[in-house]
């Protein structure tokens, strides 16, 4: 085992708090736009994004922005509240042992390129070797090519390489699918099916796991 490659929102950070910060905002304006309550600007808004679950544009924030003519751009969001990310705690001490150790370690994202920005934003930046996001690919997690694509910048083979996400579909399902070790960080205690190779509850057991591996 010589890489360890991670999803980034739920896995390494938060995003819940920006968008807590900007949701109400959007409603705001929806109910001017459209002629509704809040309640039913709100449930609108809410409809477009469950209804494209999982799909390319469900991961854009500016899809969702743009389809309903709101003036926003996640950029500047991202830019001027960065205080409102929140790396989990576990998330630096781990990162630190993991390169102290001597493994090589990547991103796999579905989101957009300010995926990278809050990578930057968030000082998380210089502890990957490789970032790959849905731009490189044109596709998005489960899809193969995610993880391979990062595997190659890694210059690492799946049998090589573990994977952390909170995504049972996306991140658990797409490293198994192409035979790299699954790990599912379940940080709200959610039913697991037993379906990953590991599951955890903080980053700070992937020490224990990766020991094991090596």
């Amino acid at each position: 085992m010589k890489a360890v490659l991670f999803d980034i929102d739920g896995t390494l950070l938060s995003e819940v708090p920006l968008i807590q910060l900007f949701l109400p905002w959007v409603y705001s304006e929806l109910e001017k736009k459209l002629g509704v309550t809040k309640d039913e600007a709100r449930n609108i808004f809410l409809y477009e994004i469950t209804n494209r679950w999982n799909t390319y544009e469900w991961h854009d924030w500016n899809f969702f922005f743009k389809l309903f003519g709101v003036n926003l751009r996640y950029e500047n969001l991202l830019n001027e509240y960065s205080h409102k990310l929140h790396v989990y705690p576990d998330t630096v001490p781990t990162l630190e042992w993991l390169k102290d150790s001597g493994y090589i370690l990547g991103v796999v994202t579905s989101g957009p390129e300010y995926q990278r920005l809050k990578l930057k934003l968030t000082g998380l930046e210089g502890y990957f070797d490789v970032v790959v996001t849905r731009e490189d690919v044109k596709t998005v997690k489960p899809d193969p090519r995610m993880f391979l694509y990062a595997l190659e910048g890694l210059d690492a083979e799946p049998r090589e390489a573990a994977f952390v996400g909170d995504s049972l579909y996306q991140d658990i399902y797409g490293a198994k699918n192409v035979g790299m070790t699954s790990i599912w960080i379940n940080r709200d205690g959610e039913e697991g099916y037993h379906f990953p190779d590991y599951e955890i509850k903080t980053l700070h057991e992937l020490r224990k796991i990766l020991e094991g591996l090596r």
